[in-house]
């Protein structure tokens, strides 16, 4: 069988003790495989999708995340020849293929024949990291998202990823789906948000925790407030609460070309460590 010996199954929840020491060998990097293995404790039934293994000598060596989000961890070689070619198999599930740029070429080189064209390729998306406080004063005036905020935070929250990603996240009807993503977040004490005067000038979520990181998405200002230091006093602030009470090391990846986000990072005190690449379609 192949718990005893080499090859790729399905893992499911006995598999996760030895799927926890896998994603530890790089903890930070892999927070979010990291996290969504602990809240669906690798059951497919709530994955919305699968976290398929690849073992040699029945140790669980490489896995790969296989959901809305395609998302290779420790995949050596002879492991990124056998996603591919379930992938291929399955035909395309995934929105992005996202993780270490090297893993993520891997991969992409060999769907690439099989799979329709992609959207966007970002090749260079540096990840950064910090793990105490931002020398920067936090700005005041960012707080927790509250439930009654959700009206003013949500266009902000579609702005973002519309601008970020290059379609609306409501496209195909998925408006509600959208929302309630963004309902949780404020629930479970992840969003941070600015409002002043009715209106959100900065907003940042933390999407993904883990008793060792966190990872941090959504950064926006409001587009008549760039250029203010809203920014980076935002994230100071955001980077201040993580720290105390949510995760030991905050993390994010950004995209090479956003030079004034890259600048707003460094000021904070993010510092790189590695490089993640995202095939997006």
């Amino acid at each position: 069988m192949l718990r005893t010996q080499s090859g790729l199954r399905l893992l499911g929840p006995s598999d996760l003790p030895a799927m926890s020491q896998l994603v530890a060998r790089d903890p930070v990097v892999n927070v979010f495989v990291d996290y969504r293995s602990r809240i669906t404790r690798l059951d497919p039934r709530w994955m919305g999708g699968e976290m398929w293994g690849w073992f040699e000598d029945g140790e669980l060596v490489s896995a790969c995340h296989a959901a809305a989000n395609l998302v290779p961890v420790s995949a050596t070689p002879a492991a990124t020849e056998a996603f591919a070619a379930r992938a291929v198999r399955q035909g395309r599930r995934c929105s992005t293929i996202v993780g270490p740029a090297g893993e993520v070429a891997a991969l992409w080189d060999l769907l690439e024949p099989h799979w329709d064209k992609p959207r966007e390729l970002r090749w260079r998306q540096p990840h950064l990291e910090i793990a105490r406080l931002s020398p920067l004063a936090p700005d005041p005036w960012v707080r927790r998202s509250r439930p009654e905020d959700l009206d003013l935070l949500y266009p902000a929250c579609v702005a973002m990823y519309t601008e970020e990603v290059g379609v609306s996240p409501e496209l195909g009807g998925g408006a509600d789906m959208y929302r309630a993503r963004v309902a949780q977040l404020v629930s479970k004490g992840w969003s941070f948000v600015r409002i002043e005067d009715g209106k959100v000038l900065f907003k940042a979520e933390v999407a993904a925790v883990s008793p060792h990181a966190c990872q941090v998405q959504g950064v926006y200002v409001d587009p008549d407030r760039r250029g203010e230091g809203l920014a980076t006093a935002g994230m100071a602030a955001v980077v201040d609460v993580a720290l105390r009470e949510i995760a030991p090391v905050v993390s994010l990846y950004v995209n090479d070309h956003n030079l004034p986000a890259r600048a707003a990072y460094d000021t904070v005190g993010f510092r790189q460590t590695g490089v993640f690449a995202t095939v997006m379609f």
